[in-house]
């Protein structure tokens, strides 16, 4: 009996996980302090640093993305501090809401979200406000595909004695990721995108000067103290500080698997040619990228602008008819765009799939709209 192919989830999170990750979220319960599960929870610390770039350990953290932004603040700051953040996107201003929810005085630069953020602009605000602790910043943003220069505006931060703040959650496995060469201090990311698994983990990874800064932060935190997660993590025999969401760790070791038996390099590889086929072929259907101008562009999204008179949910329902899930865009451009994640298990075949979708629909639409004779 044959039907319809499964819907193809071209969305930026959550992505598609593969069969044999979802197989491994698919055990039996296991229990957290059995050895089975501490066997494969140290293999996940021991294959994710990798992809953070990293030596240091890397944190579980209980939580998602959002979570691990506001567990970053908590852990490494305290009220009134002062904080730089590039709000070039709807998550880098997430960083700035967060903030100023726990107290701390925000300083937004970069706040178009059609250009990337220039390394002096951070460099400015750093001169303007020379009492800022810290430098806020997302690697990609999802609401409209930039790529930011990390290296450059940590470098700069640095050099002002800031810590820097990297929200890697669209990111983190599905680019390259050099925690320890470019000198950050705290990049996080969770589990339901490039690494290919359920929602409901993040990972943290905290350099030297981020351990010191969290031992004088004020600001309260309990079950999200990065002290106490990271006394269980750096273990000779590594445990959690509580109940972990024990299947999607079991997911995300097996996904990081996936990701070293293909090569970091290759997984790299696969998403920028995506990247760069889908920029390359949103004019070949007739339309436009969401933001024309950035410098860089995120290889694990594209974000595509709608012609005039063109409502993106109509286009959105009508590729989902054709078996394609795409996600709404965000912030000011909702009502004008929509966008195709193409991150984590997500092939080139998918993206072809999806563009040849879209021409139909795009075509069905220009004849319903051609006055008849």
């Amino acid at each position: 009996m044959t039907g319809a192919p499964p819907t193809l989830l071209m969305t930026p999170g959550p992505t598609r996980v593969p069969a044999r990750v979802l197989r491994a979220g698919a055990r039996p319960m296991v229990h957290h302090r059995s050895r089975e599960f501490l066997a494969e929870f140290a293999e996940l610390l021991q294959l994710i640093g990798p992809v953070f770039g990293s030596r240091e350990v890397v944190l579980p953290v209980h939580t998602t993305g959002r979570g691990a932004m506001e567990a970053t603040i908590c852990n490494l700051c305290s009220p009134r501090d002062e904080i730089v953040v590039c709000a070039n996107g709807r998550f880098g201003e997430l960083w700035a809401r967060i903030a100023e929810t726990y107290g701390l005085v925000v300083h937004r630069v970069a706040t178009d979200w059609a250009r990337d953020i220039e390394p002096g602009e951070v460099e400015a605000a750093l001169d303007r406000y020379p009492g800022s602790r810290v430098v806020a910043m997302t690697y990609t943003d999802t609401s409209t595909g930039v790529a930011n220069d990390v290296a450059g505006i940590c470098r700069i931060a640095r050099m002002r004695g800031a810590l820097t703040l990297v929200d890697g959650v669209s990111a983190i496995g599905g680019m390259p990721f050099l925690f320890d060469e470019w000198d950050v201090d705290a990049a996080l990311t969770a589990s339901q995108k490039c690494l290919m698994s359920a929602p409901g983990l993040a990972f943290v990874v905290l350099s030297a000067r981020a351990i010191a800064a969290a031992r004088s932060a004020t600001l309260p935190r309990s079950y999200w103290d990065f002290r106490e997660i990271r006394e269980h993590a750096a273990k000779a025999r590594p445990d959690t500080a509580g109940t972990p969401p024990v299947h999607v760790m079991l997911q995300v070791v097996e996904a990081l698997r996936a990701m070293h038996e293909e090569g970091l390099d290759r997984v790299y590889a696969r998403h920028d040619a995506m990247g760069r086929w889908a920029r390359a072929h949103v004019s070949d259907v007739g339309l436009t990228l969401q933001c024309q101008g950035f410098q860089r562009f995120a290889p694990t999204l594209t974000a595509i602008a709608t012609p005039g008179g063109m409502v993106p949910e109509d286009v959105r329902d009508a590729l989902e008819a054709h078996g394609v899930l795409v996600a709404e865009a965000l912030g000011p451009f909702a009502a004008s765009a929509f966008r195709i994640g193409h991150m984590g298990d997500i092939r080139l075949p998918d993206l072809e799939r999806t563009f040849e979708a879209l021409g139909v629909v795009l075509a069905d639409r220009a004849v319903a709209r051609t006055p008849r004779g």
